[in-house]
């Protein structure tokens, strides 16, 4: 799995250098943590400057990027994400990225994306900077899983990380 999350690491990072190089985004504007709230959504969502980037489909987005971590294992990768320092998610894999329907407990099971994960497991997994991460996940969903996080590093600063939950081996066996 960490091999995986390295991978992952290394292609996310590689994706927003390029969005720097090609100045379709500032370090100044991916680094200002800005996030403006997406009307009636509950828990709130946001955009920032860089998310519409995030959630291109090909090579200059997150989403394939995720998609294909996540299809390395489906039965025992849960989600496989992108988050900044403060937890901020701008772009879910495609499972969770569903249309809002208005029914709560539909929604936060279904439409994950551009949420802020700022619990103490994915505070403590956005802001570690060490090369990686292993902690025991409560999701708001219920679900218990393993959360992996690698850190993002653009410019030499750190940004965020990738995380990957996925069930442990004797749970994905049941």
């Amino acid at each position: 799995m960490l091999a995986l999350g390295n991978e992952f690491a290394k292609r996310v990072t590689d994706t927003m250098d390029r969005w720097v190089a090609a100045r379709e985004v500032t370090p100044e504007r991916l680094f200002s943590f800005l996030y403006y709230p997406l009307a009636n959504t509950d828990p709130p969502k946001f955009s920032t400057d860089y998310d519409k980037l995030s959630d291109r489909e090909g090579p200059g987005g997150f989403v394939d990027i995720q998609e294909q971590i996540y299809n390395r294992s489906p039965s025992v990768i849960v989600y496989t994400v992108t988050v900044d320092k403060n937890g901020y998610l701008p772009t879910h894999n495609k499972r969770y990225s569903m249309p809002l329907t208005g029914n709560l407990g539909s929604d936060l099971v279904n439409n994950r994306t551009k949420r802020i994960f700022n619990d103490k497991t994915g505070l403590a997994a956005a802001q570690n900077a060490a090369p990686f991460l292993i902690q025991n996940y409560q999701r708001d969903t219920g679900e218990t899983m393993a959360d992996l996080s690698v850190p993002i590093t653009i410019q030499g600063k750190h940004w965020g990380a990738v995380r990957i939950g996925y069930r442990r081996l004797e749970t994905a066996a049941k």
